[in-house]
């Protein structure tokens, strides 16, 4: 009885943090938050990155639409691609339904007081929570990585817009003689590269996640072609 009762409060301890990967998160967001709104740092950083990119996407300042979509769109795969690398999309969907199911099942319990299901349920918390937090800690693990990248290409953006283009006019449907450099709720040229790239991320991400799926898919097929002709030869 006692090692029974001993399992059972074990598994009722709720799963830790990683305290160690969120100083790393807040040590990350805080030296990006410093670096643009920082504007001397932030121009220093956008020279340096500036030596390698504006003759490859600055195209003389002669295209800044250009410039600032092709270089939108190249940071987002980037961050989408490393992203795909390292988290598996069929584990988080498989961790995302069992999460849902048993948010469904707890709720049913509790409505209709069923005690015993609500204890079982309430001791396989733990482990569904779990599973939930290592899914999202892996994607919070790749921010620091992607943010190496992306805060700096920002910052010569920022640079790119702000001091070395003649003209920043340029044309939308709502508005024909808008300028980037303007704010409303932010300045324009990130309102422009937010409307070109979170579409763009969106349906990369969707296309990598169906390619997993499909992987996934065809690997299951392949392993169970052996398995079922042995069957079939027992039979």
């Amino acid at each position: 009885m006692g090692s029974g009762s001993s399992g059972s409060g074990q598994a009722k301890v709720p799963p830790r943090p990683d305290i160690a990967n969120q100083l790393v998160m807040l040590f990350a967001f805080m030296i990006a938050i410093f670096v643009l709104f920082d504007p001397g740092l932030r121009q220093s950083l956008g020279k340096l990155v500036g030596v390698p990119l504006t003759p490859i996407v600055g195209f003389n300042g002669e295209f800044p639409m250009f410039t600032l979509i092709l270089t939108g769109l190249l940071m987002t795969f980037f961050s989408v691609f490393v992203r795909h690398l390292f988290v598996d999309w069929v584990e988080q969907a498989r961790n995302q339904r069992i999460s849902t199911a048993f948010s469904k099942e707890m709720r049913e319990a509790r409505a209709s007081n069923n005690t015993y299901k609500l204890k079982k349920l309430t001791e396989l918390q733990p482990q569904i929570m779990a599973q939930s937090m290592k899914a999202s800690q892996m994607q919070f693990k790749l921010m620091p990585l992607t943010m190496i990248v992306i805060v700096p290409i920002f910052a010569w953006l920022a640079n790119f817009v702000y001091f070395d283009l003649a003209s920043t006019r340029f044309s939308v449907p709502w508005e024909f003689n808008a300028d980037m450099r303007s704010s409303n709720i932010m300045p324009n040229w990130v309102l422009l590269y937010s409307l070109v790239t979170l579409p763009f991320g969106q349906v990369l991400q969707r296309l990598l996640k169906n390619f997993s799926f499909g992987k996934r898919l065809r690997e299951l097929e392949e392993d169970g072609k052996p398995g079922g002709s042995a069957e079939g030869e027992d039979g």
